[in-house]
């Protein structure tokens, strides 16, 4: 199996709505994309699969490692020396990557937030990041297309976090930050048990339209001229925000996972490229 291959089975098995929106990309890019993703899912993978805490640390260690031997031109894993080549065309810097990895490692030490700035912090190096490192694989010519592309990223994670309240409590994490949760007065108890409160409600929708503001913050500066390069992430933008509003229209649930159906994630992204296409078509008029 190539490394090119290892890479597309790995996004392609994860199932995530980011597979649906490279479809809009040219070859190269593609490939691009599909290695940075994958090497996502390999990180965060050992922090979610079962073992002891002290083996993952080892294990992000050896990805920290790797990341050297990638920027050394000695990859050894099929996922970074996938990305070897990418590095030849797009500029990602190798810091990228250990924000990433130091992001997933946060998992392993902060089961809390005690504020939504801590929790930001999360959300940029797990998501943030990678929205930054998209955007150079898209392209762009105006800078604040990287405001765009880390409020994003932002906006995407904190819809992953809403969406995964319950879940992420019986794991024994919860992300929504201490002080929203003695805001509306809800407890970790009520989270584990599943009860869907008036104030939980109340919470939710706080949280809610927290990160619709970054949804907005991302589309306002995404300059004009880069909305076509940027389609992919568009289409992302789509595709998530509709299972945003999916879980507002069913009152956040907390027993089920909200999620789109392929057909319906697939009819976002054709009609999301099929917008930028004919947009970009009447401003070059």
């Amino acid at each position: 199996m190539t490394p090119e291959q290892y890479c597309q089975d790995k996004t392609a098995g994860s199932g995530s709505s980011f597979y649906y929106s490279f479809m809009a990309l040219g070859k190269n890019q593609r490939k691009a994309i599909i290695a940075l993703y994958a090497f996502c899912r390999e990180v965060d993978d050992v922090v979610d699969n079962p073992g002891e805490d002290q083996i993952k640390t080892i294990k992000l260690q050896w990805w920290r490692d790797e990341i050297s031997r990638l920027f050394e031109r000695q990859a050894q894993h099929p996922v970074t020396r996938a990305l070897a080549p990418v590095l030849e065309q797009f500029d990602l810097p190798k810091e990228y990557f250990l924000e990433i990895i130091d992001g997933m490692e946060m998992d392993l030490h902060n089961h809390r937030y005690d504020n939504f700035k801590s929790l930001n912090l999360y959300c940029y190096r797990v998501a943030g990041v990678v929205g930054l490192m998209a955007a150079e694989i898209f392209g762009y010519t105006d800078r604040h297309t990287l405001k765009y592309a880390r409020d994003l990223g932002t906006a995407f994670q904190l819809t992953n976090i809403l969406r995964d309240v319950h879940e992420d409590a019986q794991r024994g994490r919860i992300y929504l930050p201490s002080e929203d949760l003695q805001r509306f007065s809800v407890t970790e108890e009520d989270l584990l048990a599943g009860r869907a409160s008036d104030n939980f409600q109340q919470l939710m929708q706080f949280e809610c339209d927290r990160a619709k503001q970054y949804y907005r913050s991302a589309f306002e500066h995404l300059p004009e001229q880069d909305r076509y390069k940027q389609r992919c992430g568009l289409i992302m933008a789509a595709i998530y925000h509709a299972v945003l509003e999916k879980m507002e229209k069913n009152h956040f649930p907390l027993n089920s996972r909200i999620r789109l159906s392929t057909s319906h994630k697939l009819w976002l992204a054709l009609r999301t490229w099929h917008r930028e296409w004919r947009h970009r078509q009447i401003n070059n008029g």
